[in-house]
């Protein structure tokens, strides 16, 4: 089965971000657990801590959370809620990602950019950093990744229902 260019291309780009997501969850993921190793060993050990490092980890765990979602729903590693599902034919399962694409999660995630932009923007604008004192710059680029993933996983959701699947 050939595809059309522009459906190659879509999915090839869908590709592409879902290893750019999958890499930037590994590196959150390794750096998380580097930065919250080091706040124990220093805190507890030492006595010291060290605000920027928080902040760090806290960022980490945003981004880690916010990507980890395009990165499941492109691996069909998200739940599904079905109990009939196996004795129904193959072609079942497929009709209800569409149709759970078309009502659900093209709906919700597009509403959380919308809802959330006003946030963004104003964040953007005021360049915000962490509310600690001392704490890191930032922050406004650590909120942007919640849109982002939001787009990501509509992004996704389309490209699973579009993507032909593999018959074993």
């Amino acid at each position: 089965m050939t595809l059309s260019r522009p459906l190659s291309a879509y999915l090839a780009l869908c590709r592409w971000l879902d290893r750019a997501a999958l890499a930037l969850c590994i590196s959150a993921g390794l750096f998380l657990t580097g930065a919250v190793l080091a706040i124990v060993v220093l805190r507890y050990g030492f006595g010291l801590g060290f605000i920027q490092l928080q902040d760090a980890a806290g960022y980490a765990f945003a981004v880690l959370v916010a990507f980890s979602l395009p990165v499941t729903l492109a691996r069909g590693g998200h739940v599904r809620v079905e109990v009939i599902s196996e004795q129904l034919p193959p072609g079942y399962l497929r009709a209800a990602d569409a149709v759970a694409l078309v009502l659900f999660l093209i709906p919700v995630f597009g509403l959380l950019i919308r809802a959330y932009w006003p946030e963004l923007a104003y964040s953007w604008s005021i360049r915000e950093s962490s509310v600690e004192t001392g704490g890191m710059q930032g922050l406004y680029l650590v909120k942007t990744a919640l849109p982002v993933a939001a787009a990501m996983m509509i992004l996704q959701g389309i490209a699973q229902v579009l993507a032909p699947r593999v018959r074993k």
